[in-house]
């Protein structure tokens, strides 16, 4: 099998400039318990939701309104057997203008179907990208996990029976 990193694409009525600012604002679309700058270029965040998924992170490159990328230095997921599967991994959000929209290609470069996470992480994924992120480009509010409440995270573990 040919390793097919995870990678889901959005359409979007806004600038790529909107989107690039979207994106770098992690705690408007991912988690809202999250330390540290997302939007710093080689600055580090920590990410976690319980003792279900702890992850630590860092912008590794910045081109202006086109790309984004992060690294995963850290990383421990309570479920699995190998709990440092995403170490090493990379998120890579391309961003370009095509026919008066704007597109938003996320990649989790290393996320492969392969791992023992990935039905999981391609649920959140996609629910982060396409609903959340989508929402916070296109209205200016997204649909983070709440800082000590129960959100998409605790839907998704409930599904997945993680908690």
């Amino acid at each position: 099998m040919n390793n097919q990193n995870y990678a889901a694409t959005i359409f979007a009525d806004a600038t790529p400039e909107k989107a690039y600012n979207a994106i770098k604002d992690f705690r408007a679309w991912w988690s809202e318990d999250i330390e540290g700058p997302t939007d710093k270029l080689n600055e580090e965040f920590f990410y976690h939701y319980k003792d279900i998924h702890l992850c630590k992170m860092k912008l590794i490159e910045m081109d202006e309104n086109s790309k984004l990328v992060y690294q995963v230095l850290e990383n421990e997921f309570n479920f699995i057997n190998d709990k440092t599967e995403w170490v090493g991994t990379k998120l890579i959000f391309e961003i370009s203008a095509e026919e008066n929209k704007t597109k938003v290609k996320f990649t989790h470069e290393g996320l492969v179907p392969e791992y023992e996470c990935y039905e999981v992480c391609n649920d959140a994924w996609t629910g982060y990208i396409k609903n959340s992120l989508y929402k916070l480009i296109t209205s200016g509010k997204g649909e983070p996990n709440p800082k000590d409440k129960e959100g998409f995270n605790a839907e998704l573990a409930k599904k997945w029976k993680l908690d």
